[in-house]
């Protein structure tokens, strides 16, 4: 007897019409699609063509018309401004309407770009919200880039508008938006018409004009605007994701396959009923925020956070646990870098009994791989499910996990679980055949990719194709590496790229880290592998230590290195690793692993404009220094 979860996969990719027809009548649509599935023009495949609708009225408008205006829409939690606001349904309507009515004012149609630069703030999902009701594409761009790279996108996406606030909070630092959007324009080719600014009481940002208008100004002399329509296969918004030729890459989501494939996640994915609180502690600038800080929570009729601050430092180790017994959260998904960092400062979990989470049922995981021990430590403290779930920027919502509303799988550490229904996910080599199951292959999905995944890059159709549907013909290549075993779990075990050759040998950095994060010292580690003469490769491992360890670092690293031995066998190679006070990541949590390659084998690489903390390059480079690597040169 198949189980619910065999049967729904079966019939998405048998059946992908019948199956996401189904799921769009969670939909509310103006005029019905002629077609669930366009393959005329393969890899561009487009959903529900034909179908018009607006995202923003089925986030909004059909909640306050259903009679549930009164619920909670957005509560924003903010300690670094000691702030908590909620936000109704019908409060979200008026907001939304009031400022999309002041975009339209200041000429932005149907179709016009709007670069959003904002902090996390209610106004950035009600931004959002306002272009999505005039058809108008957005481009949310994280808060507090750097101006070249922020003057990169004005030049590519030419937005009418952008929309931005005074300033931005990272932890106790004030960081004014204002002079870096200057310099952006100033820099860049294309000129926005106008920027709507929204002034925070920390900063009093400088107004151009007449380009720069005040937010509250031209919000207060608006009519509300009514929903545009627009077709399915019509760009909801483009986010951009780094490129390796230093030109970012413009992933361009469509309005009628996001929005299905978005609502049907909130109850299949992470079993979440409408009215129940949901919090992705991410940022607006990343996908995860597109996905599940504003689209999927208000097209279900959820309750979002909006979050601004951090796991740890605002003001302790103990805020997540705050924000979920202060609002009553359901499910929380944030990323494994989050836990690390708040088992680093709370390694025996000593602040968790104070605070009441019997709200919450559990926890997701993606951004980075979450390794076991981190799992462990997250079941053993919260005793709740810990899901890991793997998805990208691309693909908008998740490709593998345990999927609690069809059918709940038994956990097996270091996996993400199973394809999701639409996914067919394989394996591959690289002559694209499948590799035998547990066998590490490159991991790719059959076309066409379901609905709400990206349909192109913004004005690069040449290089989407090349980037993603080249290399494996007939596949999305996902750039990850990993295996598939006999029960369909699928193992992601490092980017392609991380897959290191040692003596004819490939192995994963990535079963080398859960190694690593298994010692009873290490808060956090990563693994990259380093050019040798005599192996081709070899690796190296990063070790950031517990707080209050005190033991002496070389008896710690000779324990790791024995431990991967006894775990992974000689064939590893594994005899070099250091300790490091932290790791260099992007501001979504990501470990910047090739630049840290880049550094120990003295090649020239370019700061990853996603860079947290810059200063921690040269610290590494200190470290890689001190055991004969490491002559850096910057381009």
């Amino acid at each position: 007897m198949t189980g619910r979860y065999e049967e729904l996969h079966t019939r998405s990719i048998s059946d992908p019409e019948g199956f996401w027809g189904d799921a769009a009548s969670e939909i509310d649509w103006i005029k019905p699609w002629d077609s669930v599935l366009d393959s005329s023009n393969p890899p561009f495949y487009r959903w529900f063509k034909g179908g018009v609708l607006n995202t923003a009225y089925n986030a909004v408008d059909r909640h306050v018309e259903a009679g549930r205006g009164d619920q909670a829409a957005i509560i924003y939690d903010s300690p670094v401004t000691q702030t908590v606001q909620t936000i109704t349904y019908s409060e979200l309507l008026d907001l939304t309407a009031r400022f999309a009515g002041a975009l339209r004012d200041l000429g932005v149609a149907k179709g016009d770009r709007v670069i959003l630069y904002m902090p996390m703030i209610p106004q950035a999902v009600v931004a959002m919200l306002a272009c999505a009701r005039l058809g108008a594409v957005h481009s949310v761009v994280f808060g507090g880039f750097a101006p070249h790279e922020l003057a990169t996108r004005i030049n590519d996406s030419k937005p009418k508008a952008i929309i931005t606030a005074s300033c931005g909070i990272e932890g106790s630092k004030v960081l004014p938006y204002k002079p870096l959007l200057d310099a952006a324009i100033d820099h860049s080719d294309h000129k926005p018409d106008h920027v709507v600014v929204f002034q925070r009481p920390q900063v009093t940002a400088s107004l151009v004009e007449p380009r720069d208008v005040d937010w509250e100004t031209v919000t207060a002399a608006a009519a509300p605007a009514e929903v545009v329509p627009v077709e399915a296969t019509d760009p909801l918004y483009i986010l951009y994701t780094s490129g390796t030729t230093g030109q970012p890459k413009g992933v361009v989501r469509d309005n009628g396959g996001h929005a299905v494939a978005l609502k049907w996640t909130m109850s299949n994915m992470y079993d979440i009923k409408p009215g129940e609180v949901f919090w992705a502690a991410s940022d607006v600038g990343w996908v995860v925020g597109h996905s599940y800080i504003c689209y999927a929570p208000l097209l279900h009729g959820a309750t979002t956070i909006v979050f601004e601050g951090k796991p740890v430092g605002t003001p302790d180790a103990g805020t997540f646990w705050r924000v979920i017994q202060q609002h009553k959260v359901a499910a929380l998904f944030t990323a494994p870098t989050a836990l690390r960092a708040i088992k680093r400062e709370d390694p025996d979990g000593k602040l968790i009994p104070s605070y009441d989470l019997s709200s919450l049922r559990t926890l997701f995981l993606a951004g980075e791989r979450s390794d076991p021990d981190t799992l462990h430590w997250a079941e053993d403290h919260l005793k709740v499910p810990v899901v890991d779930h793997w998805w990208q920027t691309e693909t908008g919502w998740c490709i593998s996990g345990n999927p609690l509303g069809i059918e709940r799988f038994k956990i097996k550490y270091g996996s993400a679980t199973k394809a999701l229904p639409g996914w067919d996910v394989r394996a591959l080599d690289i002559s694209n055949n499948e590799v035998k199951r547990g066998d590490i292959g490159a991991i790719s999905v059959k076309l066409p990719l379901p609905p709400g995944t990206l349909t192109t890059l913004w004005n690069a159709d040449a290089r989407f194709v090349k980037s993603y549907m080249t290399d494996y013909p007939g596949y999305y290549q996902t750039g990850d590496a990993g295996f598939i075993d006999d029960d369909g779990y699928v193992y992601i075990m490092a980017r392609t790229d991380d897959i290191i050759n040692v003596a004819g040998h490939r192995l994963s950095t990535g079963a080398m880290e859960e190694v690593l994060s298994s010692h009873k010292d290490v808060a956090e580690c990563a693994v990259i592998g380093v050019a040798d003469q005599l192996k081709g490769q070899v690796p190296l491992g990063f070790l950031v230590l517990k707080n209050g360890v005190d033991r002496d670092h070389a008896v710690i690293t000779k324990e790791v290195v024995q431990l991967v031995r006894d775990e992974i066998g000689p064939v590893a190679a594994f005899k070099l690793a250091i300790v490091v006070d932290r790791l260099p990541k992007t501001r979504s949590g990501k470990i910047l692993r090739g630049t840290m390659q880049k550094i120990a084998d003295s090649e020239t690489y370019k700061l990853p404009a996603t860079i947290d903390d810059p200063a921690i390059l040269s610290e590494i480079s200190e470290a890689l220094q001190g055991i004969g690597y490491a002559k850096p040169s910057m381009a």
